[in-house]
């Protein structure tokens, strides 16, 4: 069964791994462990050590973006970073162009990831996105008043979530519309006098001579298969994190508005060609 968008064109069909491909997946698969649970013992030990300062965590916080970084560049992807994550409480409403957006967002920002539920199940995926604090939350209209007052608490904590209004990933070759009820959840409790919005778009390349959509992960491509594909990878691609200017939430007179603005900066940093 399909857990992500069709799109009009299947993926491509994928190509068979050599011994020379499984070796570069190992070492960077390797890599990635290593790296991801070197940074969880160097969290757990600061954490520690940061008990007298209760929540204010002034050294730990930054380890996971540290260690995502690494993890980007042991993936074998160029990184870059365009503008500068705002610093209010808020949301950061990125395109989404699949299971990497978790590695490359968490590389250069500290946010709270806000998924879809089924995803906490998914093989590999789940696990990933637990590991990053994702916030879960069920796709069922009675629930959404509850599901948008516990972000909004978080938001009034001082935390910042990273939502994907499009509902879903892609073929990274496009923007989908922008679904709105999440951005309801700044309208609740006057959270719009002192919340703020950053519009993100994330740009992939895939390595010389092969699909441009390589990143992209829709249809029925399976986890497991999928990494392993970026993984073995014989080139290197890359990505940018466009960082657009904050939206101040009071400007906008309804979530509709609000996501409106959002979805057309996101897409108009996308390549040209898109």
């Amino acid at each position: 069964m399909s857990v992500t968008w069709q799109g009009d064109a299947p993926p491509p069909a994928p190509e068979r791994i050599g011994t020379a491909g499984w070796v570069r997946a190992a070492l960077r698969g390797g890599a990635a462990v290593g790296i991801l649970y070197s940074g969880l013992a160097a969290m757990l030990a600061l954490r520690l050590a940061e008990r007298p300062f209760g929540a204010a965590r002034p050294l730990s916080r930054h380890v996971p973006r540290l260690a995502f970084r690494q993890v980007v560049r042991a993936f074998g992807l160029r990184y870059r970073v365009i503008g500068r994550p705002m610093a209010h409480p808020g949301a950061i409403v990125a395109n989404h162009t699949g299971w990497i957006d978790i590695v490359t967002l968490s590389a250069c920002q500290q946010v709270t990831f806000v998924s879809k539920d089924d995803v906490a199940r998914w093989p590999g995926i789940g696990m990933l996105a637990r590991s990053v604090g994702t916030i879960f939350i069920r796709r069922d209209p009675k629930e959404a008043a509850a599901q948008q007052e516990m972000l909004a608490a978080r938001i009034r904590a001082g935390a910042r979530i990273l939502i994907f209004p499009e509902g879903t990933s892609t073929d990274g070759q496009r923007v989908l519309p922008f679904k709105t009820s999440l951005f309801q959840t700044f309208y609740n409790g006057g959270l719009s006098e002192v919340t703020w919005v950053q519009p993100v778009t994330v740009r992939y390349t895939a390595p010389e001579g092969v699909d441009p959509r390589f990143y992209g992960w829709w249809g029925d491509m399976a986890f497991g298969a999928h990494l392993a594909r970026v993984l073995s990878a014989r080139g290197r691609g890359g990505v940018e994190v466009v960082f657009h200017d904050p939206l101040r939430v009071a400007d906008y007179a309804s979530r509709k508005e609000l996501a409106a603005a959002s979805e057309a900066s996101v897409r108009a940093a996308m390549p040209a060609s898109v």
